[in-house]
């Protein structure tokens, strides 16, 4: 690796290294800045904070559709397992079970 001199006759890897540091103490006598959080931020956060509440009311949104989807799993294996003929309306409803399904 070869070394770059300076106009001063320093090497010039040593002055942006001192121009670093000089920035980084100007930086710690000032006290920083508060910013706001950016949207990334604010999303993230406001998916952390659930409360005793959302977390009970997302558990019980997910057993219901659980619960949902087996009784229409049920209701269909009924259709399928009877051995007369089935109604214009008992078909459609199977159909359309059977496609919620797939």
């Amino acid at each position: 690796m070869t070394v770059h001199r300076s106009l001063a006759g320093e090497p010039v890897e040593a002055s942006r290294r001192a121009a670093v540091e000089v920035d980084t103490e100007e930086a710690q006598g000032v006290e920083p800045e508060v910013r706001p959080p950016g949207v990334k931020a604010a999303k993230a956060s406001t998916k952390k904070k659930k409360s005793g509440r959302e977390e009970e009311l997302s558990r019980l949104q997910g057993v219901l559709e659980i619960k949902e989807k087996l009784s229409k799993q049920k209701l269909l294996d009924r259709l399928l397992a009877k051995k007369e003929t089935l109604s214009d309306m008992e078909n459609s409803l199977m159909l359309k079970l059977m496609s919620e399904m797939i």
